[in-house]
């Protein structure tokens, strides 16, 4: 299956975690700024991606639990100058709050 056929398969199949995300980043509804889920870039696809501040947002299940192919994608996403965020899909789900802070804080350039 070719990168952008498997984004789709992606978007139709998102977890409850990227589902509640998404419901807050689209239609421009975290302070007027346009996310893209499930983007292909590079060799990689993200959950969910602001072009503008190059902010990478990052939905985790356990799978990622100190994942070596999570640490290799991310020093290639940093060396073309994005800022990964990740997020642990409890955390999604039960902090929506929290994690929506830290996603605006990055996006304007406030963050770490």
């Amino acid at each position: 299956m070719n990168q952008t056929t498997f984004a789709k398969h992606l978007r139709k199949n998102m977890t409850d975690a990227e589902r509640r995300l998404w419901f807050h980043l689209r239609a421009y509804r975290l302070n007027g700024k346009r996310f893209r889920r499930q983007q292909p870039l590079g060799p990689f696809i993200v959950d969910f991606v602001h072009f503008g501040s190059k902010v990478i947002v990052e939905a985790d299940g356990g799978q990622h639990s100190e994942s070596a192919t999570d640490e290799r994608r991310d020093a290639w996403l940093k060396a073309q100058g994005y800022r990964v965020l990740r997020f642990w899909n409890h955390e999604i789900l039960r902090q929506t709050d929290v994690v929506l802070s830290v996603i605006y804080k990055a996006v304007e350039g406030r963050g770490e």
